[in-house]
């Protein structure tokens, strides 16, 4: 049999060209060559299928996806993470050329390059041949991606806080009444946007598992710290008791407890 030229694509299989067509052809004459779309090659593509499907199920029930607490837009000290497939674009964000003032680099430009580069390809090598070595253009293109995706993704596994990441989106039950003036009026305004929306902390720490008292609360809010500006100035003193009576009475609960009461 010829390779390459004289052949012709029938289902999966290569079949030798006639220089003059012969109708109604029985491509059963090519035993071992060509078979049944159904149902032998249909049952093989549903059993790779379910191979994949079941592999893929034993992965979830031995990793489940770590599930964190309820979105808030409120908490701007929150840091989302994005997929594993995309952590290699993260971290292009991060460095000088790509981050900043320089964002639409890394957000638009250099993307756009790589897909460019990919549409382009039929044009960009127009080779015929199937050995890699005589397509240097494709190679070469194919080997640089796979090598900066590779290298961008395990640096920021590497050097990703994950504990930070698993901390700042735990769930915790607490005893937080989201429906109280108190909260939506003054917490919502003044503390969640460093505090996190449920105060157990993002840019700013925990108020929820340590015990506060009053008095200590009152102070930090109208003097502050380092890193906390001052309130004494910006609200009044009436609102500063009441946000500390609402922190200082913050208190962990089971999840148990949480769901009967209806408390979160």
């Amino acid at each position: 049999m010829k390779r390459g030229k004289g052949l012709k694509f029938v289902g999966d299989s290569r079949v030798q060209s006639y220089e003059k067509p012969k109708l109604n052809r029985d491509y059963s004459e090519f035993p071992g060559r060509t078979e049944e779309f159904y149902p032998d090659f249909l049952l093989k593509e549903w059993l790779t299928g379910a191979v994949f499907l079941v592999g893929f199920l034993c992965l979830i029930v031995a990793d489940p996806a770590p599930l964190e607490r309820m979105a808030d837009a409120t908490d701007t000290g929150y840091i989302p993470l994005p997929d594993w497939y995309f952590l290699f674009l993260y971290q292009i964000l991060k460095y000088t050329y790509a981050s900043g003032p320089f964002n639409v680099v890394g957000a638009i430009i250099i993307p756009g390059l790589a897909m460019g580069a990919l549409l382009l390809m039929p044009w960009l090598d127009n080779s015929k041949h199937r050995n890699w070595k005589k397509r240097p253009v494709a190679t070469s293109l194919m080997v640089v991606s796979v090598a900066i995706i590779f290298y961008a993704t395990w640096e920021s596994v590497a050097y990703h806080d994950w504990e930070q990441q698993s901390e700042q989106g735990k769930i915790v039950f607490s005893n937080l009444d989201a429906e109280d003036p108190v909260f939506n009026e003054l917490i919502r305004t003044n503390c969640t946007s460093c505090h996190g929306g449920e105060l157990t902390g993002a840019s700013g720490p925990d108020l929820v598992t340590p015990e506060l008292d009053e008095a200590t609360v009152k102070a930090f809010v109208e003097n502050g710290t380092q890193t906390m500006p001052a309130f004494k100035d910006t609200l009044t003193e009436e609102e500063i008791d009441e946000i500390s009576k609402f922190i200082a009475n913050l208190e962990l609960t089971d999840k148990k407890n949480a769901e009967n009461t209806g408390e979160k």
